[in-house]
C-alpha cells in the first residue's frame, strides 16, 4: 500500500467517530493538520571516515490537552507521512488515557542495525542537536519507539542537557534507571495490554485457561506479553517473528520459546536446538498463515497494515487486540465486524507505554521516584478504568470498540478546544 496513503486512513478513524457525536467545526479543523512538522539533516561521521547524512523528523500534532508527547523510532522506511500518522494517533491514545499531553512521533530514516555502537550514538545525539530547539519538557517529550532504547534515551537525554546547560531528565521518558528513568517503563507497553486484556475478557466470557493466543511478534512488547499470558494459564499457541511462526496446538511452553529466540535470534529453529530437538511438537508457519489460525484470541504485535481486505476474511479469531500501531486497515475492520470479530483498537491496547512515560516524567519534575509496586499499581488502576470507560459507550452507541475509543478520546480533546471559544462562542450575538 502506498505510504501517502497511511495518514489518510487514520483519519478514516475520526470521520466514523464524529457521526456519533456532536463536535465542534474548530475541533474536526484543528484535527486535520499537525500544529508544526520539522525535517532535519542529521550528519554522521561513520567510523570508516565517510561523512553520512540521514534524514530525521519530528511532528507535534496537536497542543490542546498539553505538551506533546511521542516516540522516537529508527527505521529504513520512517518518512514525513508516517511520523504525522503516528502522531495523529498519539494525540488520541493520550487522551484515551487522559494524560495532559498532546500527540508527536519522531524518527530517523537509517537501518540501525548496521551501524555500530559509536555511530549509533553519534547519530542518536546529532539528531537531538538538530531537534534541540523543537522539544523541551514543556513543549515536547520523546521516548523510545521502534529501533530505540533506554541507552538511546540516555545519550539524547544528556546531549540536550549538554547544550542546556543543566540536567534536564524530564526532556525525554524512557530512560535508564540509573538516568531518572522510571521503573516498570520497559514492560509498561506489555503490562498495560496485560491489565486490558484482563478488564475485557470478563465482558467476552472468556477465562485464562479456555483461551487460545497467537501472537504476530516476539520484541520488546510482545516476548514479555506472551509470558504474562503463559504465566497467567492462557494457551499460547503460536509466536512469530519477522522470519516465521511456530505453532504447537496444545501451547507452547513460552519461557522457553523466550530462551532459544535470545539465544538464536530467531523463532523457527527453537524446538530443533541440539538435546531440545523434539522437546515439543510444532508446526513452523508464515506470518501470514499464523494470523488466519483458529484462535480465541489473536495479537498483532509486529507492525502496521498486517489484517487488510485481502486477508480479513479468513481471519478466524474470536478478538483481536492491537498491541502494534494500526495492524487493522479501515477495510478489514469492516469485514471483520461483519464476521463478528471483535477488534480492541490501539490507541487503548498499547497505551500502557505513553502512560508510565507520564509517570516518568511526573517523577522527574518532582524529583521523587516511585516503587514497582507503585507504577504498576497506578497503571493498572488507568488501563482499567479507560478500558471500562470504552466498553460502556461500545454497548451505549452500539458502535465498535475502536470506534468507542475515538469517540471517547474526541470528547476530551474537543473539552480543550472549546474551553478557548469556538465559532459557536464567538458567533454568538450579545
Amino acid at each position: 500500500m502506498p505510504q501517502t496513503s497511511i495518514f489518510s486512513e487514520a483519519s478514516q478513524r475520526l470521520e466514523e467517530a464524529a457521526k456519533h457525536v456532536t463536535i465542534s467545526e474548530d475541533t474536526i479543523e484543528r484535527l486535520k493538520y499537525p500544529k508544526a512538522s520539522l525535517t532535519v539533516s542529521v550528519p554522521v561521521r561513520m567510523d570508516s571516515g565517510e561523512l553520512k547524512i540521514f534524514q530525521g523528523y519530528r511532528v507535534r500534532y496537536n497542543d490542546m490537552r498539553g505538551p506533546t508527547k511521542g516516540g522516537i523510532r529508527y527505521h529504513p522506511s520512517v518518512n514525513l507521512e508516517e511520523v504525522k500518522t503516528l502522531a495523529f494517533w498519539m494525540t488520541f491514545k493520550c487522551a484515551v488515557l487522559n494524560l495532559p499531553f498532546g500527540g508527536a512521533k519522531g524518527g530517523i530514516t537509517v537501518d540501525a542495525k548496521k551501524l555500530s555502537r559509536f555511530e549509533l550514538e553519534h547519530l542518536s545525539r546529532r539528531y537531538i542537536d538538530a531537534i534541540a530547539d523543537f522539544i523541551g519538557p514543556d513543549v515536547d517529550i520523546p521516548a523510545p519507539d521502534m529501533y530505540t532504547n533506554q541507552m538511546i534515551m540516555g545519550w539524547m537525554m544528556h546531549e540536550y542537557s549538554v547544550i542546556q546547560r543543566r540536567q534536564v531528565p524530564a526532556v525525554i521518558t524512557g530512560k535508564p534507571v540509573a538516568m531518572g528513568g522510571s521503573l516498570g517503563r520497559e514492560a509498561a507497553t506489555s503490562q498495560g495490554a496485560y491489565d486490558v486484556m484482563q478488564a475485557l475478557l470478563g465482558k467476552l466470557n472468556g477465562s485464562p485457561k479456555n483461551t487460545t493466543v497467537a501472537i504476530q511478534g516476539f520484541g520488546n512488547a510482545a516476548a514479555p506479553l506472551a509470558e504474562m499470558l503463559y504465566n497467567a494459564g492462557f494457551k499460547v499457541v503460536a509466536v512469530s517473528d519477522s522470519k516465521g511462526a511456530i505453532y504447537a496446538k496444545q501451547g507452547l511452553n513460552i519461557p522457553s520459546v523466550k530462551k532459544f529466540k535470545e539465544d538464536t535470534s530467531g523463532l523457527k529453529a527453537v524446538y530443533c536446538e541440539n538435546s531440545v530437538c523434539g522437546f515439543q511438537e510444532h508446526d513452523v508457519l508464515t506470518n501470514e498463515e499464523m494470523l488466519e489460525l483458529p484462535v480465541d484470541l489473536l495479537i498483532p504485535a509486529a507492525i502496521e497494515d498486517v489484517i487488510t481486505d485481502d486477508n480479513a476474511g479468513r481471519i478466524k479469531a474470536r478478538l483481536i487486540f492491537e498491541v502494534a500501531n494500526g495492524p487493522v486497515t479501515p477495510e478489514a475492520d469492516e469485514i471483520l465486524e461483519r464476521k463478528g470479530i471483535r477488534v480492541v483498537p490501539d490507541i487503548l491496547v498499547n497505551a500502557g507505554g505513553v502512560t508510565v512515560s507520564y509517570f516518568e516524567w511526573v517523577q522527574n519534575r518532582a524529583g521523587y521516584y516511585w516503587t514497582l509496586e507503585e507504577v504498576n499499581s497506578r497503571l493498572h488502576q488507568k488501563m482499567t478504568e479507560e478500558s471500562q470507560r470504552i466498553w460502556a459507550i461500545h454497548e451505549s452507541k452500539n458502535v465498535s470498540l475502536r470506534t468507542a475509543a475515538y469517540i471517547h478520546a474526541l470528547r476530551r480533546i474537543e473539552e480543550a478546544i472549546n474551553v478557548r471559544g469556538t465559532k459557536e462562542y464567538f458567533g454568538e450575538k450579545e
